[in-house]
């Protein structure tokens, strides 16, 4: 393991580093259910999906462990999985025999020029041009959004039709052991209790348990907080989706497909990009100058994610903001990415265990992981006389969670600096690398207006 990992050089264990990949894997478990109920609309077995999910997730997270040897955990993204069921199979493709198999097709030549992209060192040159004010703000940013997303899982914050948002109801038992577990997980760490975060998930869960037994909480009708192996292992699903790429359609139908499968590139390039900065972030991981060392190994196992994922039959894989829970809980090293990648391969055993845990018990989780994260915002240098290092970092922090996409605070963070910098007299601080992201974000704006008109 020390050989492997460099544990000692990293001030880590084994033990520290197994508690934070099992975090880091409670964390992202509600993928294996929420991505086969989103990739089913577009007609794909749910079954399959799980199966392919859990799968293209191990191997993605053990190229991490070891190729990269970070402590982060990847699957099929948010969003990501939305844009391929509904606006491409169901919007793009509706009237199309199997668009699954199209829109898997895309995602594995997106996979493929990602790894084309790894050798080339495009996405590490992204990453390291960055400015360093950016990347804390950009850190902060995806601070806010995790905890804006275990607030939503948990129901503290709801839709509102007068606010937008709102706060949930206190007679919702979900919210109420939301705010339970966090207080649990705090109080733990208060008192440096090992696996505090991991602790915390497991302790709401159990609270959840005794309520639903004593007939105090009602679970959603279909679902129960007690895990159920009456269904036993549907893993030979995965055949239905496995290897049914779609070229033929994607020769006949070019220009559609290229359009396609540049709007997968573009969220998962920038998705990545913020993640892996916030991540590496708060684990220390960046150097003296703000730059990640190894970040294109980084890349290349969320490139061979990608592509496995499509063979298999799911959707982007891609780096989950998720993984810095684990960091909190001491993760700094490949093994716990390691853990992590093992924990998939179980649950295509233990299915019922993982999916029984909800999301009230790994939402108290993501808040507390989302404050460690927002701390970077004390690094933002706002009063050092550029303005375009203030708005940059302000627009990065501001626009995650409000537009509720790291690509989107990314690309008003990057158009903000360059356009101010411009406007400074200081053009010649711009690298050839930020020019380059600025055209590609004004593209995707330009095929916004498009598609909006």
């Amino acid at each position: 393991m020390e050989k492997c990992f460099k544990l000692k050089e990293h001030n880590t264990t084994v033990k520290q580093e197994v508690i934070a990949g099992l975090t880091t894997f409670l964390t992202m478990a509600y993928i294996l259910a929420v991505n086969p109920n989103i990739l089913s609309a577009s007609g794909m077995s749910a079954n399959a999906v799980f199966v392919a999910t859990a799968i293209a997730s191990a191997i993605a997270t053990f190229f991490m462990a070891f190729l990269a040897n970070y402590p982060i955990g990847l699957s099929a993204g948010l969003g990501l999985n939305a844009y391929f069921a509904y606006t491409v199979c169901l919007g793009e493709l509706a009237g199309e025999e199997d668009p699954f198999r199209i829109a898997l097709t895309a995602v594995f030549v997106e996979g493929i020029i990602f790894i084309i992209l790894s050798f080339f060192k495009f996405r590490e040159q992204i990453i390291n041009s960055i400015p360093q004010n950016l990347k804390f703000g950009i850190s902060a940013g995806i601070g806010l959004f995790v905890a804006f997303i275990g607030m939503q899982n948990a129901r503290i914050i709801i839709a509102n039709e007068s606010t937008v948002v709102g706060l949930g109801s206190f007679n919702d038992l979900d919210m109420v052991l939301a705010l339970v577990g966090l207080i649990i997980i705090a109080a733990l760490v208060y008192y440096k209790v090992t696996g505090g975060v991991l602790i915390g998930i497991l302790a709401t869960w159990i609270i959840g348990i005794i309520l639903q037994v004593a007939g105090v909480y009602v679970p959603a009708e279909g679902t129960s907080l007690i895990p159920d192996f009456s269904h036993g292992l549907q893993i030979g699903a995965v055949s239905q989706t496995a290897f049914k790429l779609n070229f033929g359609w994607a020769a006949s139908h070019i220009i559609q497909f290229v359009a396609i499968t540049f709007s997968f590139l573009y969220v998962d390039l920038f998705d990545t990009v913020g993640t892996v900065v916030g991540v590496a972030d708060k684990a220390g991981l960046l150097d003296k100058d703000g730059n990640l060392p190894r970040v294109g190994k980084v890349f290349l196992s969320d490139a061979v994610g990608t592509t496995c994922g499509a063979l298999l039959g799911t959707s982007t894989v891609t780096s989950f903001v998720e993984s810095s829970a684990g960091v909190a809980a001491g993760g700094r090293t490949g093994l716990t990415a390691l853990t992590t990648g093992v924990m998939f391969l179980v649950s295509l055993v233990l299915s019922p265990v993982f999916l029984a845990i909800p999301s009230f018990a790994t939402a108290p989780a993501l808040i507390y992981v989302g404050m460690l994260m927002v701390f970077s915002i004390t690094k933002v240098k706002f009063d050092n006389g550029d303005i375009a290092d203030s708005i940059g970092a302000y627009l990065a922090l501001v626009m995650m969670p409000l537009s509720y996409s790291i690509a989107t605070g990314i690309m008003f963070a990057i158009l903000g600096w360059v356009i101010l910098k411009v406007i400074e007299g200081k053009v010649k601080e711009i690298s050839p690398v930020m020019w380059i992201v600025f055209a590609l974000f004004v593209l995707r704006i330009a095929a916004l207006i498009t598609n909006f008109q």
